[in-house]
């Protein structure tokens, strides 16, 4: 079982930086792929980056490439998102899960989920 807590949501404005992170209890965080999910009002959820066990390989959607960084401390038991040069249209509510069999670009293929963390960012 793992249970995720996300946090470093916020109101930012256009071009600005923020870092998220998801803190993971159990002694197995290593041994998961993580992701991050945002939701906007209307939208499904979307698929924005990945990292493996190990975060030797990480992934990411298109949209955030170049902009956004995926890194994770198993140490910590943390994962982090770094956003930078944000965009209105990154606003959303994000996420992060966790899944055993490796990463995934589809949220239904994830065992566990955070409460999530709102990210808005003004033009």
């Amino acid at each position: 079982q793992v249970q995720l807590v996300e946090s470093g949501g916020g109101l930012v404005q256009a071009g600005g930086s923020l870092r998220l992170s998801c803190a993971a209890s159990g002694r197995t965080f290593s041994h998961y792929a993580m992701g991050w999910f945002r939701q906007a009002p209307g939208k499904e959820r979307e698929f924005v980056a990945a990292i493996i066990w190990s975060g030797g390989n990480t992934y990411y959607a298109d949209s955030v490439k170049g902009r956004f960084t995926i890194s994770r401390d198993n140490a910590k038991n943390t994962v982090y998102l770094q956003m930078n040069s944000l965009k209105p249209e990154d606003t959303a509510v994000y996420y992060c899960a966790a899944r055993i069999t490796g990463w995934s670009q589809s949220s239904y293929d994830y065992d566990y989920w955070g409460q999530g963390t709102q990210v808005t960012v003004s033009s």
